[in-house]
């Protein structure tokens, strides 16, 4: 199938102002000056896009497309993610992960999973693992599944600084690393090891002394949840101005943080008080995983899902605050994440890329949405729909 979009205002997420796209097949084929792309003989669609944004597809790195919950027991678990959701929430792209549950979550479901998401429209890639070390693994290890597995690009989410975790010994945590470090080296891939970090005392103790005490790189480590507390992001944009890349968790009120999260607007504000590295900064969904809230003894006292819409409302959010201009906010949610998990023809609107498109009116409110060069929206119409949805 071949597209063009024709006029529509282009941030790659650079500002390119008015541009054509040409669509050939799952790629970008081109990006060029207003009517200067001519076709003939062949069979094509055109779009007027004209007054339109035009930006990459989001890419969320944490959703739990297998759910995950569990915290209060079996009745607790979340359901899986359906793409029709995915699509509606400006996501092309996701990685997949476990949580808590390793007992009735396995990796082999994760896998499947991520497949049926990708038969469906979306790209997919996932993490080995859970919360615990040693971890849970496709193959017997995490260097060898990301040698073996096309879509494992890490571990994760290994919880620290949390009363769920394994409470791993800091020995375990640097052999974790140096496994994602030399297995994503062995299979062309970042190898990153992704961490939840919860609301304990220790933060990103074990991470900094990973960094500190060995000779891995800061930019295997990406810790997540680290607006949730200021102590935590303090500690996080620290360990950003290292070098590290840190993730903040799009919580389900855009304004003031609600849920016990630092909203994405402030916790982005302070990184540039801070002077943080807005390079190696994502924001995630944690999309279909549970928000569960404890005690200060850790009894469970409530419990709610995450959804991914947030992330198109703290997007907006960014951009109607005047925190960031349009394209240092997109980065973000598109070449960030893409660059720091090492996604190649990702996040950016360039050709040879993959064709994963969302087209915005003037308040960002999403009009049509291309995956993999297949129109998936049109006119806020969702065009594919889960195997068994109604």
């Amino acid at each position: 199938m071949i597209t063009l979009l024709k006029g529509g205002q282009i941030y790659a997420p650079s500002p390119l102002g008015k541009k054509d796209i040409l669509i050939a097949g799952k790629q970008i084929d081109s990006v060029a000056e207003p009517g200067t792309i001519h076709l003939q003989g062949i069979p094509f669609e055109e779009i007027d896009v004209s007054g339109k944004i035009i930006t990459p597809g989001f890419i969320d790195s944490h959703v739990h497309i297998l759910g995950g919950g569990g915290e209060g027991g079996p009745a607790t678990r979340t359901p899986e993610i359906k793409v029709e959701d995915i699509i509606a929430s400006g996501v092309t792209t996701v990685i997949g992960c476990l949580g808590t549950d390793s007992v009735t979550r396995h990796m082999e479901s994760l896998y499947a999973k991520a497949k049926g998401l990708e038969a469906e429209g979306i790209s997919t890639y996932i993490f080995s693992g859970s919360y615990e070390i040693p971890t849970m693994s496709l193959t017997g290890s995490i260097r060898r599944d990301l040698v073996l597995i096309d879509k494992v690009i890490g571990a994760g989410e290994v919880a620290i600084s949390d009363h769920r975790s394994s409470q791993p010994s800091f020995r375990d945590f640097c052999r974790l690393a140096a496994e994602c470090r030399v297995g994503g080296m062995l299979g062309g891939k970042a190898g990153i090891l992704h961490c939840h970090v919860g609301d304990g005392e220790q933060k990103l103790e074990m991470i900094s002394r990973l960094i500190n005490e060995t000779e891995i790189p800061p930019s295997q480590i990406i810790p997540t949840h680290c607006n949730r507390n200021p102590d935590l992001l303090e500690e996080a944009i620290t360990f950003n101005k290292r070098g590290g890349t840190i993730d903040f968790t799009a919580g389900a009120d855009s304004d003031n943080g609600k849920g016990g999260l630092i909203s994405i607007s402030e916790a982005i504000s302070k990184c540039i008080e801070k002077k943080a590295c807005l390079d190696h900064i994502t924001v995630s969904s944690d999309g279909n995983g549970s928000m569960p809230v404890f005690d200060e003894k850790g009894n469970l006292i409530g419990l709610t899902v995450a959804d991914q819409k947030n992330l198109l409302s703290h997007f907006r959010c960014l951009i109607d605050r005047n925190i960031l201009e349009i394209d240092k906010a997109l980065k973000i949610f598109t070449l960030n994440p893409a660059c720091c998990y090492a996604l190649r023809n990702k996040g950016e609107i360039s050709p040879g890329n993959d064709a994963d498109i969302n087209i915005f009116d003037s308040r960002f409110s999403l009009i049509h949405a291309f995956s993999m060069g297949k129109k998936v929206m049109e006119n806020k119409k969702l065009l594919i729909k889960g195997t068994f949805s109604q």
